[in-house]
């Protein structure tokens, strides 16, 4: 086997690697596309390998192998939707690379064309620069006694890997949501709310791409694509299966994450309502206070301004201020029994719940 390169690509720049897959499963590296066409002739197959490339990098692919220019202008587009375009001498998919970074999931789009005798992988980098495929050649060194078996085996695992990526972002999501459920449930005040949105909005990113995807298997399980080999797809059926488990689970993470949001606002609401409560309490109070001693304060004003000494007399003042605090006392207990009578009937004629 042909050795390759053992360290990571450091360049951030496009670059575009062309590998010739002999019939025993070695992986060579060529210097162009025409000499890894050249030496599929006598048997096996060649992969290109583009990472951003430029509409230059992808021209010779129209010359050389009859890619149309639809195409390639797909690849160049990263905002496409996961598909298969059928064309008479090769096939065009699209697929996602989930990327999780600190604030929210990244889709990526990874472009694949696959013919009788070569498959194409178009990547492009992740936020942090990286190629998104990088270090799949040596997967495919391991995997040698069965990408030997035809382009449509390197085809199924290059979408093997992607498809094991999104797991992890689902697993990420899962993990955020049960922590969120447990600060809720703890009923933290300082609980951000945005941040179950984000998970909703991830979730959708993921339902959408899983959804497109695995209509793109169902399509090549049936051998939509000519160019898919009898025996390879049973591997395809099992990334069907992978894709229609995280599509449910992606289901079953926005029904809770629906849940967490209405348990969050219901004990929002229940913490508005006890508020409430007790300000009413305190009002209630207050207005108790004032109406016991509204009268008291009215008697006591008039009584300030000598009025009862003068109808008492100067010389039984003691007698009728006694009279008078004791008036006081008697209309203080009586407003009291009457307040709390037309408490009674109140709460009496409150609908109760249940």
């Amino acid at each position: 086997m042909t050795e390759l390169i053992q360290h990571p690509i450091a360049t951030t720049e496009p670059y575009s690697r062309f590998f010739f897959i002999n019939p025993v499963g070695d992986l060579s590296l060529v210097s162009s596309i025409h000499d890894a066409m050249k030496a599929a002739e006598d048997g096996g197959y060649a992969w290109l390998d583009y990472c951003d490339p430029k509409n230059g990098d992808l021209q010779p692919l129209i010359t050389e192998l009859n890619i149309h220019p639809l195409s390639i202008e797909d690849s160049l587009n990263e905002e496409q939707l996961p598909k298969l375009d059928l064309f008479p001498h090769y096939s065009f998919m699209v697929f996602n690379i989930f990327e999780i970074s600190s604030e929210e999931l990244l889709a990526h789009e990874l472009d694949l064309v696959i013919g009788k005798n070569f498959i194409i992988s178009i990547t492009h980098r992740d936020s942090q620069n990286q190629p998104l495929l990088q270090g799949v050649e040596r997967l495919v060194e391991r995997e040698s006694q069965r990408v030997r078996n035809g382009p449509s085996f390197l085809l199924h695992l290059l979408i093997d890997t992607v498809v094991d990526r999104k797991f992890l972002a689902i697993d990420q999501i899962e993990t955020k949501l049960d922590k969120d459920e447990d600060e809720i449930l703890k009923g933290s005040p300082d609980y951000d709310l945005s941040r179950l949105l984000d998970s909703r909005r991830d979730l959708m990113t993921i339902r959408k791409s899983v959804f497109y995807e695995r209509e793109v298997l169902s399509k090549l399980i049936r051998q939509d694509s000519p160019f898919i080999a009898e025996k390879s797809l049973v591997f395809f059926r099992d990334v069907y299966d992978h894709l229609s488990r995280y599509y449910e689970i992606s289901e079953t993470a926005r029904d809770q994450v629906t849940s967490l949001m209405e348990i969050h606002l219901s004990l929002i609401s229940n913490r508005m309502a006890e508020t409430s409560n007790r300000t009413n309490a305190s009002m209630r109070r207050l207005t108790l206070i004032s109406s016991i001693f509204m009268p008291l304060t009215l008697i006591s004003g008039i009584g300030g301004m000598s009025e009862y000494t003068m109808m008492v007399g100067q010389e039984n003042w003691k007698i009728g201020y006694l009279v008078l605090l004791v008036f006081m006392v008697i209309v203080a207990l009586v407003n009291y029994s009457l307040l709390q009578r037309m408490e009674r009937n109140l709460t009496k004629d409150e609908p109760t719940s249940g």
